[in-house]
């Protein structure tokens, strides 16, 4: 029979859809007692569920021998229970110091793509991580506390991608109380009291302080509203993405849209009696927050994300479009720049053009891009000089001979390619389906499945064939491309450095 608890987990995972049956889910295990009552609940729950159940740890190797053993007591854990164990262990302090990370981002970064490797190896579908109501409270409030919007209140979403949350709703106590029901012991990090972090003062001092003096249910309150906006922010994601899609043009290089669908978004069909005077309103009309939330969405659209883009940035767009002529440009965060031309705005990386030489293969104004004549003739020579390399199309006879065999995994089928071929710099947005894959993957995930430094992705090789990516450097190239057993002839793409002064060859 099950306990209150395990029904509610259960109706948390059925109700969410989280999970369903022939996943295979990785209990994200710590040692502390929230990630051993998910692991207890979900092992519990894994026959009725129709999951196979492991167990994953990151050792981020912060507290030495506390750590280790950490790791060793969820290994022992693990096989206790018969499960699969997978750990992975990374200095956390040295990269938070290499890449200019906090320590609490730099163990989240990592422990992320952690995670993400796992699931991209295909070794589990989803990962389980024991964040609960109170984890819920801590992270609303310091969003707060450093300043947010909507989006902020909205906290930790139960569903993010292939991460699962099943504890969401349930409190640190209760779980607790469920581990000693069952003759559970635990490890404490001693860290997670270490009130020189900002996450452990509120904990420690604002939580108490507030069920103490101001409401004892502050902490299902501050859920509750956490809920709410997620559930608005669900509503707007779906609508700005929609105008976006209708509204926004992108010609390879950037997005534009005409200035005066960036300001009215969206035809209100209102009596022309109605006016928006009235205290909920404000002075720049109803669409004024979905023209901003639009141009966040355009800004990510071009540099991938929305990191640095402030509300002050925003306006600026606004005037650019409300009252600004054609010419006028505006600067943002991250090297993107909005252009106005007549009546449009152009997002786009702020690249300069460069001037090349009559005898240099044509590149457009962003970063680097070259095209490659079709067909090919035995071997394509494209020089970089942005890299210092050039790069080899190299035509083989296929199938391989057995001395040729190693370079099977990246051959391209030679009658798939089509014009333009174009050998060019990542952008944020490239995804195609490797091969082996059944889903098609962003190359930004593949870059942190493979450890490509974060400095190193901007000019990343990548090869486009009819507007479509079929080849990254270093990763599986398209599936859909590779050459297989029926080929007549393949591709492979080789890479060498550069000489001093080489041009296109």
């Amino acid at each position: 029979m099950r306990t209150p608890l395990e029904q509610f987990v259960l109706n948390t995972i059925r109700q969410s859809r989280m999970l369903t049956a022939g996943d295979r889910v990785g209990a994200a295990v710590s040692g502390g007692a929230d990630s051993l009552a998910l692991l207890a609940l979900l092992d519990r729950l894994r026959d009725e569920l129709g999951i196979t159940l492991a167990v994953v740890h990151f050792n981020h190797a912060l507290r030495g021998a506390e750590s280790d053993a950490d790791a060793s007591f969820v290994e022992l854990e693990a096989r206790n229970r018969g499960l699969e164990f997978l750990i992975a262990r990374e200095d956390v302090l040295a990269a938070a110091a290499r890449e200019g990370w906090n320590l609490e981002d730099a163990a989240r970064r990592l422990r992320y793509a952690f995670f993400e490797r796992v699931i991209d190896q295909n070794q589990l579908t989803h990962i389980a991580v024991a964040h609960t109501v109170d984890d819920q409270a801590e992270t609303v409030l310091a969003h707060l506390l450093r300043g947010t919007g909507p989006t902020g209140l909205a906290g930790i979403y139960p569903v993010a991608g292939r991460i699962v949350r099943p504890l969401l709703g349930s409190r640190r106590e209760t779980l607790r109380e469920y581990l000693r029901a069952n003759g559970q012991t635990w490890r404490e990090d001693s860290s997670n009291r270490d009130t020189r972090r900002t996450r452990a003062r509120i904990r420690e001092k604002l939580l108490p302080l507030l069920q103490q003096d101001f409401s004892p249910a502050i902490v299902s309150h501050l859920g509750e509203l956490a809920r709410l906006a997620r559930e608005e922010g669900t509503f707007w994601d779906a609508l700005v993405e929609d105008r976006f899609q209708s509204l926004a043009r992108h010609d390879g290089t950037g997005f534009s849209i005409a200035a005066r669908d960036l300001l009215q978004p969206l035809d209100l069909r209102i009596a022309s009696t109605q006016t928006f005077t009235s205290l909920k309103s404000n002075d720049f009309g109803p669409l004024r927050v979905l023209t901003e939330r639009l141009i966040r969405r355009l800004y990510e659209g071009v540099r991938g994300n929305r990191r640095e883009l402030g509300a002050n940035h925003v306006e600026q767009v606004i005037r650019l479009a409300n009252e600004s002529t054609s010419g006028r440009a505006v600067e943002l965060p991250g090297g993107i720049i909005v252009r106005r031309n007549f009546n449009e705005l152009i997002f786009a990386l702020n690249v300069p053009a460069q001037p090349r030489k009559s005898d240099e293969t044509p590149r457009r104004a962003n970063s680097y891009e070259y095209i490659v004549s079709l067909p090919l003739s035995n071997t394509a020579s494209v020089s970089v000089p942005e890299l210092g390399k050039r790069f080899r199309l190299k035509m083989i006879d296929w199938p391989l001979t057995e001395s040729d065999t190693k370079r099977d995994a990246n051959a391209l089928d030679a009658d798939l390619l089509r014009s333009p071929l174009i050998l060019r710099n990542w952008r944020p947005g490239d995804a195609y389906r490797p091969q082996g894959r059944r889903q098609t993957q962003k190359l930004k995930s593949m870059f942190l499945a493979g450890r490509v430094p974060s400095g190193a992705r901007p000019g990343w090789p990548v090869l486009e064939s009819g507007g479509r990516v079929i080849w990254a450097q270093g990763m599986p190239a398209a599936d859909d491309f590779c050459a297989r057993q029926n080929t007549r002839v393949g591709v492979v793409i080789e890479e060498d450095g550069l000489e001093s002064g080489a041009v296109q060859s």
